[in-house]
C-alpha cells in the first residue's frame, strides 16, 4: 500500500503562528482505537519499513543532486526515545551521508561564543543529512527552567525575562530562515512523552542491570520541574514552528508509533523537495560512450 506522507503532516505538524497546548496532544495516541492494537502495530511496522526504504533512496538522490541539505532536530524530555528513533529510522541509509551530533552541556569555549555557535559548526553540508540530538533549542528550555545557566553565559544586559526568551525565538527564527533560503530543509521533532511513561522507563533502567549505564540521578531530579518544562516547550514550539522549519509533536509513549511517525515525516519531506538525478552534458556523454567502447574491446 503506497504511503500517504501528507497524513503525517495532518496528524503531527504544528501550524505556523498558532498557539499550542500540549494537553491537546495525547502522548499515548496510537491511531484508531477501534482497530485491534496488533493490527495497528503491524501497519506501523510496514510504514517504518517503507519509509526507511524511501529514505535510503532519496538520501542517495539528495547526495547526487548536491543542492539541498537536511537538518533534523530532536528535542524531548529524558527517556522519550530520541536515540532509539534515530537508530531505527536511519538504520537503512548510507552512513557516509548522515552525521548525528548530540549536544551536552556547553563547554567553556562554547560559552565564550554566541549560543548558536556550537550548532553552526555542525550544520550539514549540501547533499547530506545532519541530525541534532538536542540543539540550540536548549537555550529556551533548560536555560529558561534554570535561569542561573543564563548568568553563566555572561551576556551584557541579558537577564531571565519574557523579553529575553522572545528575543531568542526571534533569533532562532531568523537563523532558520537564513538556512532555508540557502538550501537547508529543516524538520523538528518534539517526542511527546507522558510523565507516567517517563517514570516507568526510569524504573526499567533502575531494575535492569544492562540499562544502568543509561541512568542518571540528574534525570530524576529534573522531573520536579516537569510543569515548567511543559510550559517552556509550549511557548517554544508555538513561537518557532514556521512554514520553512515546522515542528512535529510526535506521541512517544509507544515507540512503535513514534518511530513510524518520524520515518514517514522524514521520507515525505525529502520527497517534497522534488529532487532529480543530475544530467550530463554532451561532452560528458561522449566521455562515457568512449569509455564504454574501450572497455568492451578489452
Amino acid at each position: 500500500m503506497p504511503l500517504d506522507y501528507d497524513l503525517a503532516d495532518r496528524l503531527f505538524r504544528v501550524p505556523a503562528g498558532k498557539p499550542l497546548h500540549l494537553n491537546d496532544h495525547d502522548p499515548r495516541w496510537a491511531g484508531d482505537e477501534d482497530i485491534p492494537e496488533k493490527k495497528r502495530k503491524r501497519r506501523a511496522k510496514e510504514i517504518l519499513k517503507q519509509s526507511k526504504a524511501d529514505l535510503a533512496e532519496t538520501q542517495e538522490l539528495l547526495y547526487a543532486a548536491d543542492s539541498w541539505s537536511m537538518l533534523v532536530i530532536f528535542q524531548a524530555m529524558d527517556a522519550a526515545g530520541k536515540d532509539g528513533a534515530i537508530k531505527h529510522v536511519m538504520s537503512g541509509v548510507n552512513p557516509q551521508g548522515v552525521e548525528v551530533t548530540s549536544f551536552k552541556h556547553p563547554s567553556a569555549e562554547d560559552l565564550d561564543h554566541t549560543y548558536l555557535w556550537r550548532c553552526m559548526k555542525q550544520l550539514p553540508e549540501r547533499g547530506r543529512i545532519g541530525i541534532f540530538n538536542r540543539s540550540y533549542y536548549e537555550e529556551v528550555l533548560i536555560v529558561r527552567v534554570h535561569p542561573h545557566l543564563l548568568e553563566a553565559q555572561r551576556i551584557p544586559g541579558v537577564t531571565p525575562s519574557a523579553q529575553t526568551w522572545q528575543q531568542r525565538f526571534e533569533d532562532i527564527n531568523a537563523f532558520e530562515k537564513h538556512l532555508a533560503r540557502n538550501g537547508t530543509a529543516i524538520v523538528k521533532f518534539f517526542l511527546h512523552l507522558s510523565r507516567e511513561e517517563q517514570r516507568q522507563r526510569f524504573l526499567d533502567r533502575i531494575n535492569e542491570p544492562d540499562k544502568h549505564w543509561k541512568f542518571s540521578a540528574a534525570d530524576v531530579a529534573e522531573r520536579q520541574h516537569w510543569d515548567a518544562y511543559m510550559e517552556a516547550y509550549e511557548a517554544m514550539i508555538a513561537a518557532t514552528s514556521t512554514d520553512h522549519a515546522p515542528w512535529y509533536v510526535i506521541p512517544a509513549d509507544r515507540k512503535w508509533v513514534s518511530r513510524a511517525a518520524v520515518a514517514a515525516v522524514l521520507a515525505g519531506t525529502i520527497r517534497k523537495l522534488g529532487l532529480e538525478w543530475p544530467t550530463v552534458d554532451a561532452a560528458k556523454r561522449e566521455q562515457i560512450n568512449s569509455a564504454r567502447r574501450q572497455l568492451e574491446k578489452e
